[in-house]
């Protein structure tokens, strides 16, 4: 391989890292190297509101002015609120009577990414760290507040926890502003979704039309043990038919919310849809995601806002039916907090597995990950999945590759040959391309053969990258001894040094550049990819260990091959 191709080589292999980068820039919600910044969002009015008629998140017990449940004496305005723990199989939940607020959530299945000790949650309110999930109505007239999340409620005896049984209730109610709103939420065996059910019940003499707005609320912090080569996308995302997956930012909302007190009144174009009659929206992090999906074919406000300092919401403000004197209204939702795995999010709306996000090369990916899966059934354990999905790909790569290594070992044969025009024509560089190309021609030698398996691959390599980056399923996944966690980076950089060392053994096997400077740079390239190495998910460098040595034996074989005819 001489300069011009090892340059080529080295350029697309760096573009291709560059593109890498840009994406998973985009992916944790930064600005692309290539598109401009997308301008700021705005919080979407509601019908005969607006988002920010949303009443702030509870901070107080104090329900100011919240009337009492039929049938009680209030003694005073000050409300004791009590959590109420509701335990599946798979989630144990904390719901507030202060608002019916789902305050924490515990996954039962799954361990907290640093305390394994622990198991991990999502919904909390603990220090700086602030994630709810509130819904309440709006749109009173003549001042009246109709129960809303800063709402005393009344929870109905029940069961608490799943036994026997395949479900249980948690039924919560309030009475305010001569409306009484029951929450209902319905747990599941097996299901990560809870039913959420709104009847609205007018107990006045006039009819009233109320909104139901959902939303979530989470802080602006990073999540806890990210680090700069290890970093994921935490935010708002949402979806509607006609505009499909969007990602939003913390920090879009802050600059809407400050644009919007350095203009007041000035509309600010939103970059996302504020009106749809179908979809969902949510709060996305790494490999798990909370999303509230109202009921289809309902028409509904979406907006953004910023709550407090470094506390935002994303959510939807659903219009309700005139409900006359007497009667109740119904609107449902379903909360789904829990793994991004795609058969999953493909049960309980359209467009929510794309919150499992492969990047750009998704389209590679998903059918990627659906062969792993489908070796993982049969071998139980990803590690042992990599190493036969690696095989797999070789074989597939296996012509093309063959021919790389062919065309490698004709120029490793010529090198010398090589070496003589660059010494014969070094002062005149126009020649010595011309002699150099007549050379290739007579031998019949490709200058770009022995690129070009390693340019097919780097799709491969990159989609590989996002699967594992972005799958649940090998969050934890041991594969031997010290790699406990396939989704992280080598705890004891093993992996990584033998990268460095079959990245070594195969730029030996390649032909020598005629150019010292090159030749020494080409040496030290495993070392500096080794080090990148070190922060890249373990079962990523496990792929490219094994192609790196299954790439050794097929260019030994053809290289000893090609020698011996000549």
């Amino acid at each position: 391989m001489d300069i011009n191709k090892r340059t080529i080589l080295w350029i697309v292999f760096s573009v291709s890292l560059v593109i890498l980068w840009n994406d998973w820039m985009v992916s944790t919600g930064k600005p692309s190297m290539f598109l401009p910044a997308p301008v700021a969002t705005l919080a979407a009015p509601a019908a005969n509101g607006t988002a920010s008629d949303l009443p702030p998140a509870a901070t107080t017990a104090t329900i100011g002015g919240a009337a009492a449940l039929p049938g009680s004496t209030p003694s005073s305005t000050e409300f004791k609120s009590e959590r109420i723990t509701i335990t599946t199989d798979v989630i144990k939940a904390d719901i507030d009577t202060l608002g019916g607020q789902v305050r924490r959530l515990e996954l039962l299945k799954f361990k907290d990414g640093i305390d394994t000790q622990k198991n991990q949650v999502l919904f909390d309110a603990n220090g700086s760290k602030t994630y709810l999930a509130q819904t309440g109505l709006i749109g009173s007239s003549g001042g009246t507040v109709f129960p809303n999340h800063n709402t005393g409620f009344i929870a109905k005896p029940g069961v608490r926890m799943l036994d026997n049984g395949n479900q249980v209730q948690l039924v919560l109610e309030a009475v305010q502003g001569g409306v009484k709103l029951t929450k209902t939420f319905t747990f599941k065996r097996g299901d990560y979704v809870i039913d959420v059910r709104h009847d609205v019940t007018n107990l006045g003499v006039v009819p009233v039309k109320p909104e139901l707005y959902l939303q979530l609320v989470h802080d602006g912090n990073k999540p806890d043990g990210e680090s700069y080569f290890n970093s994921s996308y935490t935010g708002p995302t949402l979806y509607t038919d006609a505009e499909k997956y969007k990602k939003l930012t913390f920090e879009k909302i802050e600059k809407e919310n400050a644009a919007q007190l350095a203009k007041p009144g000035t509309p600010i174009a939103p970059d996302h849809p504020t009106k749809a009659d179908n979809g969902w929206f949510s709060i996305s992090q790494h490999f798990f995601v909370s999303a509230f999906v109202p009921q289809v074919q309902t028409a509904r406000d979406i907006f953004t806002k910023k709550i407090d300092t470094n506390l935002y919401a994303i959510g939807n403000v659903l219009p309700m039916v005139s409900i006359a004197p007497g009667a109740t209204a119904t609107l449902d939702a379903k909360l789904y907090s829990g793994p991004q795995e795609a058969n999953l999010l493909e049960q309980v709306a359209p467009g929510l597995e794309l919150v499992k996000d492969y990047g750009f090369l998704t389209i590679l990916a998903k059918p990627m990950f659906w062969v792993m899966e489908q070796i993982h059934k049969v071998l139980g354990n990803w590690g042992w999945t990599i190493i036969a999905f690696t095989i797999l790909i070789k074989l597939a790569f296996f012509p093309l590759s063959a021919a790389g290594y062919r065309s490698m070992a004709k120029m490793k044969l010529v090198t010398p040959k090589m070496q003589a025009i660059r010494e014969r024509h070094k002062g005149d560089p126009a020649k010595m391309n011309q002699a150099t190309m007549e050379l290739y021609k007579t031998e019949k030698i490709n200058p770009l053969g022995g690129c070009l398996p390693i340019v097919v691959q780097m799709p491969v390599f990159i989609a590989l990258y996002w699967v594992l980056q972005a799958s649940v399923e090998i969050r934890g996944a041991p594969w031997i001894g010290w790699i406990t966690n396939l989704a992280a980076p080598d705890p004891w950089y093993i992996l990584p040094v033998l990268y460095a060392i079959s990245m070594y053994i195969t730029t030996k096997l390649n032909p020598a550049p005629a150019d010292p400077m090159q030749a020494k740079m080409m040496l030290f390239m495993p070392l500096a990819f080794s080090v990148i190495f070190f922060f890249f998910p373990a079962g990523l460098v496990l792929y490219w260990v094994v192609n790196n040595v299954l790439s050794i034996g097929q260019q030994w074989y053809i290289t000893k091959k090609y020698a011996v005819k000549v």
